[in-house]
């Protein structure tokens, strides 16, 4: 945030994060003094990363066994034959982790089983078996991990446990999180932002679908944006069990106090890029999101893109981290400026260029 300030000749103060009803939030006022103008926000973190630590804190038979299963599952269910229809790149993502760690376990059975195929003899295969085991657990596993691996099989087990609603954790997670967005909804403001990323997108959509079903008139008379950044609610809503998700999307998008953007980059492979959440999960007739496109490429110096445009993870966190450049988007900006959220389905590059933006009242 003091990035964005710095870059937008804004003031910033924020505030440090606070607990209170098993709610965390944290304040941030922005301002600049000589248009006499304070903006006031409040976040309130929704965090699912305790499910993301429980998954990854089984042990390495568990996780490689499990993630397996569910790459099955999502086969099964139809998700990968959605995501090659939809987002052919998305798909590539889908099985770049379980071919990795494939070709991984093949080299290690391979150097376990050496005596076999070289016809040496069998005295040979405990030094094989400690030779394959001792090149996957020390040698591969820990190489693999600039690539987040074993963080994608542990991301594909929340995948399909927010479709299914079959894991405790994570609907005990939900059921807390639309207790505290409700009691937030409460407070008086001028307009409420539901920001999620990635992930946290079908996490949104699972939360606030479930307020909404529990109260219909719970956003009468007030403007709300739902901004999904990244484009990934499809991960979930397109497997065959995550009908209770896709029912929840066409609620969010048929509420008539919500506006929905959907952020997306061309560059970013983990998106469904240009691909309509709404239609596909079965709600044609409901309001489409807004779609708003940003380039990477003129967020960041170009050395600084440079250094990431290889690095599709990094690529894909960028929506939520601090821009070098001003462009026709600008998390900071649009979640703690002067600027209302929903003006950013029309906010402009060339707009932004300008260094005297014609901020509204």
């Amino acid at each position: 945030m003091q990035r964005t300030a710095e870059l937008w000749g804004l003031d910033a103060d924020v505030g440090t994060l606070q607990q209170e009803d098993g709610r965390a939030y944290f304040d941030i006022e922005t301002s600049r003094p000589e248009d006499a103008w304070r903006t006031s926000s409040r976040f309130f973190v929704f965090d699912h990363g305790a499910i993301v630590d429980h998954l990854a804190a089984r042990p390495l038979a568990t996780r490689l066994v499990q993630g397996f299963r569910t790459a099955a599952a999502v086969v099964m269910e139809g998700g990968a034959f959605g995501y090659f229809r939809h987002a052919w790149r998305f798909g590539l993502f889908f099985i770049f982790p379980f071919l990795l760690v494939g070709l991984g376990m093949a080299i290690s059975l391979a150097l376990a089983t050496y005596p076999l195929w070289l016809g040496l003899g069998l005295w040979q295969l405990p030094i094989g078996i400690a030779l394959g085991y001792l090149f996957f657990a020390k040698l591969f596993i820990p190489w693999s991990d600039r690539f987040h691996t074993l963080h994608l099989f542990s991301d594909w087990d929340m995948a399909v446990a927010v479709s299914r609603l079959d894991n405790a954790i994570v609907n005990d997670w939900i059921e807390k999180s639309a207790q505290a967005a409700s009691q937030a909804f409460e407070l008086q403001a001028d307009e409420y932002v539901i920001s999620s990323h990635s992930m946290g997108s079908s996490m949104a959509a699972q939360t606030i679908g479930l307020l909404l079903e529990r109260e219909p008139d719970l956003l009468d008379g007030k403007r709300v944006v739902f901004v999904t950044l990244g484009g990934a609610t499809l991960q979930c809503a397109l497997l065959r069990s995550a009908s209770v998700l896709r029912a929840r999307v066409g609620a969010i998008a048929r509420a008539k106090n919500v506006t929905w953007l959907e952020v997306q980059c061309l560059t970013d492979v983990i998106s469904f890029y240009k691909s309509s959440v709404t239609a596909l999960t079965g709600h044609p007739d409901a309001p489409q999101p807004r779609l708003v496109f940003l380039r990477i490429k003129n967020m960041l110096f170009a050395e600084r893109y440079k250094r990431i445009k290889l690095d599709f993870l990094r690529v894909h966190r960028q929506y939520v981290l601090a821009s070098d450049r001003r462009s026709n988007f600008d998390f900071g900006l649009m979640t703690a400026g002067p600027l209302a959220a929903v003006t950013f389905k029309r906010f402009s590059g060339e707009w932004a260029q300008d260094a005297e933006l014609d901020y509204p009242e």
